[in-house]
């Protein structure tokens, strides 16, 4: 088996959810880290979340990010394994108003 990190990036994330990550086929993703940015004027909220088999399981919905801020969505003790096919995605509560940085190990 190969690991591998790596990093997956958003931005300018809005209110339609950009997907950060689809998991290949034959492989495991585990998410050890992931920070949203509010690049806004204003403060918004954000859902994260992953989709498996068309139905979705949130991680957080709703966060609050303050205007200047970031929001620690994963991090620390906390892990998300995603598995094949899983499509981890991120939404705002405002057009182009977050950047959304993802740390994975990939397992093949």
């Amino acid at each position: 088996m190969a690991n591998t990190f790596t990093s997956y990036v958003a931005k300018n994330v809005g209110t339609s959810a950009s997907t950060l990550v689809t998991v290949a086929a034959s492989t495991q993703t585990t998410v050890i880290g992931m920070t949203i940015a509010n690049t806004s004027a204003s403060a918004i909220t954000c859902d994260v979340f992953f989709t498996r088999s068309a139905v979705d399981y949130y991680i957080v919905k709703g966060a609050a990010v303050p205007v200047g801020r970031t929001y620690v969505a994963v991090g620390g003790d906390q892990k998300v394994v995603l598995t094949t096919s899983d499509a981890l995605k991120v939404l705002s509560s405002a057009a182009t108003s977050a950047d959304v940085i993802a740390s994975v190990l990939n397992i093949t």
